[in-house]
């Protein structure tokens, strides 16, 4: 990597910028973290941060277990499940160098089964553990940098990063091209482990050709995310309240909207959740252990709003979760600017 013309950003520079900030927690740094993956001493098993059709798995098992898909036409080797981590890892050490980094977390789904060649022909019943191959078609993860935090509504929020590959986006019967990966960095709601992704921590089309091109990206990523803008418009949401009756108009215009002319929609912004979630969301608002409508209260406040959507984007497939992160994050700032009579999002509270 010594093409690079990369200059590591070091925490003080992160900051050092125009906009108004809030005021959150940056812990005094332990140690200096080289770049190889740390266990974290977890108190606790916390709850995923996605659910739907997915399973814990280690980079080990990835590293050891799972073989590689290769571009069949000219057999060249994909971007291994473990190298996307890595350098993802590598990049976060180096703009964070001062920083308490945890292990990732990994989850992954849609299990691709093969044999070796020498068990081609042999029944199902006989093959061996060794006959058998494995890679994950899908697979997202996440880690936290818990000395990078701030607190909302008596929620820590922890600064956390991470990144989606999907095979079933590339189209591996061709000649080896340009891969795609999904990166972020934004921030984990520790009470629920909801993920809260803004528009300038979001790559959700990452081309790249190699492990280097894939680290430039990420680099220039992470250096352009603003950390303080971010913090700045979630701590806003709890300073407005949608009433019970716009919270209803909202749920009733997200099933509408599904079914709208098509020219109709086209001039209403965007809302990614299904039919589904919008039904898990009206269940939590009554139910939440968290972000539920507070008793004997007739209105919510925006961030148990944004929680709300982001918890029910829990039950998505990983290929469509970091896309509905930013979705909810767009429709929560949406509807908090419709509250105050801006126009754009006044259709799904109206």
């Amino acid at each position: 990597m010594e093409a690079m013309q990369l200059i590591p950003v070091h925490r003080t520079n992160m900051l050092m910028q125009t906009f108004n900030q809030p005021k959150f927690e940056i812990e005094a740094p332990v140690e200096t973290i080289e770049a190889e993956i740390i266990s974290s001493r977890r108190e606790n098993k916390r709850l995923p941060f996605i659910e739907a059709n997915t399973k814990e798995v280690t980079i080990q098992h990835l590293r050891e277990e799972c073989v590689v898909p290769v571009f069949s036409k000219d057999n060249e080797i994909t971007i291994s499940h473990p190298s996307f981590i890595e350098m993802v890892w590598e990049a976060a050490n180096q703009v964070f160098p001062n920083e308490r980094i945890e292990e990732p977390t990994i989850r992954v789904s849609h299990v691709i089964k093969g044999r070796t060649p020498e068990a081609i022909h042999k029944p199902v019943k006989d093959l061996l553990e060794s006959d058998k191959t494995i890679y994950y078609e899908r697979m997202m993860f996440c880690f936290e940098i818990p000395t990078i935090h701030e607190d909302i509504m008596g929620n820590r929020l922890n600064l956390t990063i991470g990144g989606v590959r999907a095979y079933n986006h590339e189209n591996l019967y061709s000649k080896k091209g340009v891969e795609k990966f999904k990166v972020f960095i934004g921030f984990k709601n520790l009470v629920c482990c909801n993920m809260c992704v803004s528009t300038d921590g979001y790559k959700s089309e990452l081309k790249v050709m190699s492990t280097a091109d894939l680290f430039s990206s990420v680099m220039r990523l992470f250096q352009e995310y603003n950390i303080a803008k971010h913090l700045y418009y979630m701590s806003a949401y709890k300073d407005s309240y949608m009433t019970e009756s716009q919270f209803a108009q909202f749920l009733g215009k997200s099933r509408l909207y599904q079914y709208l002319p098509v020219e109709q929609k086209k001039r209403l912004p965007q809302m990614l959740m299904t039919d589904t979630q919008i039904g898990i969301v009206a269940k939590s608002y009554y139910s939440d252990e968290n972000f539920a409508l507070p008793e004997n209260q007739s209105a919510i406040s925006m961030w148990n709003v944004y929680n709300l959507l982001t918890g029910a984007n829990k039950s998505s497939y990983i290929d469509n979760f970091l896309d509905r992160s930013l979705n909810a994050t767009q429709l929560t700032d949406g509807l908090n600017k419709a509250l105050y009579g801006e126009n754009e999002y006044s259709w799904f509270i109206q």
